[in-house]
């Protein structure tokens, strides 16, 4: 439907999802085209499994064609696309685990890795935040960065990290305690606040 003058390679994102709410299936091929390998990229650091990975892209895109009327051009598509695809990620491990359990020994925790896009999404790049997060225990940091990366609530966490709720709600406290401890001995001369230190809910 876009035509075949190749001017639709050019279009933003935001039009794209404004063809495809009207049926265009071209529109939604350039937008996976421009975006399925970054996901597959970010979600592949949530999760070990490349079989559930490669699942959850395709149902982000389904979803995507189906939702994208209800797209009203509020925020970056990329960060929708983000959002809607770690959501998918833990519908597509909770149905895995609900239809093959697994022995406790073989839940391991997924390597989680602190991207440039996530630091960007946060801030905190140039920052001093930046290397706090990063001295943080390996579970203590995928605590954080579930639910504040990835903006997830201590249920979709608890799935994603294969933990129960109450010890992600634990390590999130514990997570936010060594940062402000970590940001005070950082903090300059002067005593000025902060921005980052209210950004992870200190006082």
């Amino acid at each position: 439907m876009l035509g075949v003058n190749g001017d639709a390679a050019d279009w933003d994102d935001t039009a794209l999802l404004r063809a495809m709410a009207d049926g265009d299936e071209e529109a939604l091929g350039y937008l996976y085209d421009r975006h399925a390998g970054w996901l597959t990229a970010r979600l592949s650091r949530r999760c070990s499994s490349s079989e559930l990975v490669d699942q959850a892209v395709q149902d982000t895109f389904l979803a995507v064609w189906t939702g994208a009327h209800g797209y009203r051009g509020g925020g970056d598509v990329a960060a929708w696309i983000w959002g809607v695809g770690i959501r998918r990620l833990v519908d597509t491990i909770r149905r895995d685990r609900a239809r093959r359990p697994r022995p406790w020994w073989r839940r391991a925790e997924p390597v989680m890795v602190v991207s440039a896009e996530d630091q960007v999404l946060v801030g905190m790049e140039h920052g001093r935040l930046g290397p706090a997060l990063a001295s943080l225990s390996p579970e203590l940091r995928s605590a954080i960065e579930a639910t504040v990366l990835d903006g997830l609530s201590t249920v979709e966490a608890a799935v994603l990290l294969g933990v129960p709720e109450g010890t992600v709600k634990s390590r999130c406290h514990r997570a936010r305690q060594a940062l402000r401890a970590l940001l005070a001995e950082a903090q300059p001369a002067n005593g000025g606040a902060s921005p980052q230190r209210h950004a992870w809910g200190a006082p």
